[in-house]
């Protein structure tokens, strides 16, 4: 069954953007700075990846929009407040973020901190205001995706990796945690809505989260090698700037793209029990590794 994947992405990322940017039309704020800091952070563009997988999981196991509405805003939440900090000059330094000014540019370095850290907290609110019950469940899913034994956990390897040699179980393990917890989050949240942690079928959608995950990353690591930085939107050639270990580093681009197809080939299979209610999280998988920015 074809798949429009532009056209599906469009719609859940309509649909996502109005209710986050919802979140920032308060009349009365305690801090309009920092809310306008929190928004530029959250919208000023993105795939908005993680809410459509966040989305596309869900319906494929019967849940409806409205019910993945929460859980797909908590998720994207998450990853805008890991772009705010991860751009800070602690940490990867970055002037520019989807084509625009990263938020402690267009602001100060203070502000975006606290505007991480607000984008963090307001991921939860979100969440628990869902009044789901598997809450518990999916706010465990999430915490651990963004700490300490995932996203946090990831930046700390990859700081630590900066002029290293790593190989390539210890690339792996870097962007598992720190790339693939969060996708690996969208996908259990949305199924999580639909059915009990022990189905089989959430079982399997967490297999197809951990390798398309890990080919999400290696196709960022190389369209950073072989992307225009204006459709990017943000600079490439960074990653060999800073003396980060990556993919097409330690298996040329060539070995790269064919470790990404297999692993997307990994993601398909595990969809088996699925049926034909996979077939959209198949069509996303492929666009993984074919998606240009």
């Amino acid at each position: 069954m074809a798949v429009d994947i532009e056209r599906l992405m469009a719609d859940d990322r309509s649909r996502v953007d109005a209710r986050l940017d919802a979140l920032f039309m308060r009349a009365e704020a305690p801090s309009p700075r920092l809310d306008a800091a929190m928004r530029h952070g959250v919208m000023v563009g993105g795939k908005r990846l993680r809410p459509v997988l966040a989305y596309a999981a869900g319906r494929a196991l019967g849940a409806s929009d409205t019910a993945l509405d929460g859980p797909a805003m908590a998720v994207e939440l998450i990853h805008a407040y890991s772009l705010v900090h991860d751009d800070l000059p602690a940490m990867d330094d970055d002037d520019v973020r989807r084509g625009q000014a990263t938020v402690h540019r267009a602001y100060d370095e203070a502000t975006a901190i606290l505007a991480g850290d607000a984008l963090q907290t307001l991921a939860f609110e979100i969440l628990a205001d869902t009044a789901h019950p598997r809450l518990p469940a999916m706010v465990t899913s999430l915490a651990r995706a963004a700490g300490r034994d995932g996203m946090a956990a990831g930046q700390a390897l990859d700081l630590d990796a900066v002029g290293g040699h790593p190989d390539l179980t210890a690339l792996a393990t870097m962007h598992r945690h720190k790339t693939g917890a969060l996708i690996h989050a969208a996908v259990r949240l949305g199924g999580l809505v639909a059915v009990a942690e022990d189905d089989e079928r959430l079982l399997a959608l967490e297999q197809y989260a951990a390798a398309i995950g890990l080919a999400f990353q290696i196709r960022d690591d190389v369209l950073d090698v072989t992307g225009d930085t204006a459709v990017l939107g943000k600079a490439s050639g960074a990653d060999a700037a800073r003396e980060k270990p990556t993919y097409p580093t330690l298996l040329g681009l060539e070995g790269a793209d064919a470790k990404a197809s297999a692993l997307v080939d990994e993601a398909v299979t595990a969809l088996a029990p699925l049926g034909e209610a996979g077939h959209v999280l198949a069509s996303l998988a492929r666009y993984m590794i074919e998606r240009d920015h």
